[in-house]
């Protein structure tokens, strides 16, 4: 970083009291990991480790959310960009922005429709260089692919129309051709399940005929041979694909029809019927065998209503820090704002447990608790104000993009660029499990436009602040602060409130170890005798001073003066 202390940058002391503020209110509680965003309509999760990272691509509701005036219901016709989120703690999540597939495919001419239901892969080629695969639905007419050599983009259609339709072979008869599942199994062979609808002409309720997979070619750009039918009792929707000990793992979500033909499916075994709009899964080894493919059962059950049933669902199994997480959408933050819109989701995870050597998925039970963080967060790391656990007064098109200027969302945001965060008055974001350590954080670097007072709260969001800083900057700039060491230490929850603000672009934050560039704690000031003093005047780096300045701002008794 770059560190300036700028001279409208003040470190108030703790006597001055700052005027009352009222905060925005969270739409997600402090305590809870669950939904992912506390401000991001978005659904059908896909993920990927990566460096570390699990990454987390889905459906951009709030496309269509935006396009609807934020009333009425979810009609899917508008969404045509795919929003991007990261964590290496599963608890604490980076948005960022979308890939805005309708500007990547604008070749495709009328060909291509929408976005929805992505699913993602990626390998190491030949050329040692990193190659990520994304399938997406192109409405429910075909299935389209993005590919990028970095898991932010920037992405590329590599195809000038979609990968899979109607005319490609073994495909018919199939309703939907969309929601695709992709893998590159053991052998580095990629593979592509598809498919959904009601019943096809040839179909019944038992086994609707809708599922398709098929082999990839090595360049993961085209089929290698037709596609064939997956024998997917029930299936509605939603495939994705897994390995797990050499074994080919389908998940899929079922139908709303009855299951009075249960007993008459050979190959049920003693698993019972799939309860309606269910999460469901078959193991193979064998995948263009379809009389291979084995039904293991149901592992999530449709919950109903209370902010996570809402017709079918979509999930993602990933492995991520030695565990198996869930990734899936409810609909807690449409319940949470009562905005009167309504079919608008949010990605949520859980913990789930596997048995890889038996394929065997445990059922999961979602909660608005979430999974427990695999580990603490670095805050002497620099680290994005778009990461959060929760946030208020904060909203989707309050990230704009840091090259390409939005006034008004981010709806043309290119994934591959970092974000910056409006944030107006009252508005805040917060982190969980920052563990500064048993020596504590001796400074603290802003970096933001705008003016404003920024507090620093721990533990609680109406807690006394820890630090109060004032800053003021034309251009993006790095004000840095000195903090109580003994204050910031340990693992706390962090929360940064701009109680005032003034055209403020919060960018990113970090913590310091060491005293920056000669700051002083104004705030720890202390006599010879050991002994706090809050009288007296204090330049802007926190030193104290005999006589009045003649210009700027400073401290003085614990009021700010502006001398001229």
């Amino acid at each position: 970083m770059n560190l300036r202390l700028l001279t409208g940058c003040v470190l108030v002391c703790t006597a001055v009291l700052t005027n009352a503020q009222s905060i925005a209110k969270s739409y997600k509680a402090a305590s809870q990991g669950n939904p992912i965003s506390p401000c991001v309509f978005c659904a059908d999760p896909t993920a990927l480790e990566f460096d570390g990272r699990v990454y987390v691509y889905g459906s951009n509701d709030h496309q269509q959310f935006i396009a609807n005036g934020k009333k009425d219901s979810n009609g899917y016709g508008a969404i045509k960009s795919l929003v991007v989120f990261s964590s290496d703690d599963m608890v604490n999540w980076t948005f960022h922005g979308t890939i805005d597939v309708g500007k990547i495919c604008s070749s495709w001419g009328w060909r291509f429709a929408a976005s929805w239901a992505p699913s993602v892969t990626w390998r190491v080629n030949e050329q040692g260089e990193n190659e990520f695969f994304l399938y997406f639905a192109n409405s429910g007419g075909s299935v389209g692919m993005l590919k990028a050599n970095s898991p932010l983009g920037p992405w590329k259609s590599p195809l000038s129309k979609p990968l899979i339709d109607s005319s490609t072979p073994g495909v018919s008869p199939c309703n939907w051709i969309f929601d695709p599942g992709v893998v590159i199994d053991d052998e580095g062979t990629g593979w592509i399940a598809f498919g959904g609808g009601d019943p096809n002409n040839q179909g019944t309720k038992l086994m609707p005929g809708n599922s398709r997979i098929a082999k990839l070619k090595k360049s993961m750009t085209a089929l290698d041979g037709k596609a064939v039918n997956l024998p997917a009792p029930y299936l509605f929707e939603a495939s994705e694909l897994n390995m797990m000990n050499g074994k080919y793992v389908y998940t899929y979500n079922t139908s709303w029809s009855d299951r009075d033909d249960w007993n008459s499916y050979e190959k049920r075994g003693a698993a019972p019927a799939p309860s309606t709009c269910s999460m469901c899964y078959m193991v193979t080894d064998n995948p263009l065998d379809p009389d291979a493919w084995v039904y293991k059962g149901e592992y999530v059950p449709n919950p109903g209503n209370f902010g996570f049933g809402w017709g079918n669902n979509h999930t993602h199994l990933q492995k991520f820090a030695g565990n198996y997480y869930l990734f899936y959408h409810s609909m807690l933050l449409e319940q949470n704002m009562n905005t009167g819109a309504s079919g608008f989701r949010s990605i949520g995870v859980e913990k789930v447990t596997v048995q890889e050597d038996k394929q065997l998925i445990g059922k999961v039970v979602m909660t608005s608790n979430g999974p427990q963080a695999v580990h603490n967060m670095d805050p002497y790391s620099l680290q994005q104000a778009e990461t959060m656990s929760t946030a208020g007064g904060v909203s989707y098109e309050d990230f704009t993009n840091v090259v390409k200027v939005s006034s008004v969302s981010s709806l043309g945001n290119d994934a591959s660029s970092n974000l910056q965060v409006n944030m107006k008055a009252g508005a805040w974001t917060m982190l969980r499990k920052v563990d500064f350590g048993t020596e504590g954080a001796q400074t603290f670097t802003l970096k933001a436009s705008g003016s404003g007072t920024l507090e620093i709260r721990l533990q609680r969001e109406n807690a006394k602040p820890a630090v109060t800083l004032q800053f003021n900057s034309t251009s993006m700039q790095d004000h840095t602060f000195a903090v109580d060491p003994s204050v910031f230490k340990g693992v706390k929850t962090v929360y940064f409130i701009f109680t005032e603000a003034s055209n403020v672009k919060f960018d990113a934050w970090r913590f310091n170890k060491e005293v920056i560039d000669g700051v002083k704690n104004v705030k720890n000031a202390r006599n010879a005798n050991n002994t706090r003093q809050h009288a007296g005047s204090y330049d802007l780096m926190g030193r104290r001073v005999k006589s009045t300045p003649t210009r700027g701002i400073y401290v003085k008794d614990g009021k700010k003066i502006l001398s001229k």
